[in-house]
């Protein structure tokens, strides 16, 4: 079983960043780098680590820029594993896919009991196992 994670409005406050989409358009990945977690990190850490010792495979899939380059969505991407990597350094991912825009993440759920967090309205829905919103992943995660 999964447990997929989104990143931006997810667990990383990139759209708390001031003047996010400014940097954005100029194709400027500091809101990637600066975002300050959305979740307590030390107990998302601990969590996620527990639940890949019961089997659990935990990831990442994370949509690049809407109207980025592809030398700045590569940039994007970088800045996004180094964010994982500060701010989740003891977990050990089974895979962080950072995709195109728009990119159907529905694509990487193999079953009915794979999980994702999303903000994303329109992800969960297309999602093919369980969805959820933002508000309460340590809670979600603590029943699994």
């Amino acid at each position: 079983m999964k447990i997929c994670f989104d990143m931006d409005g997810t667990i990383a406050d990139l759209y708390g960043v001031e003047n996010w989409l400014e940097y954005l358009v100029a194709e400027n990945v500091k809101p990637y780098e600066v975002a300050k977690p959305l979740v307590n990190m030390s107990a998302l850490a601990r969590r996620l680590n527990s639940l890949q010792r019961k089997g659990y495979e935990v990831g990442v899939i994370s949509w690049t820029s809407k109207n980025g380059s592809a030398e700045y969505n590569a940039e994007v991407e970088t800045a996004k594993r180094a964010w994982l990597h500060k701010h989740l350094a003891s977990v050990k991912f089974d895979f962080i896919a950072v995709v195109p825009y728009g990119y159907n993440k529905a694509a990487f759920a193999d079953n009915e009991n794979d999980v994702l967090f999303d903000d994303e309205n329109k992800n969960r829905e297309n999602w093919r196992g369980v969805a959820y919103d933002v508000n309460n992943i340590l809670e979600v995660l603590k029943s699994l």
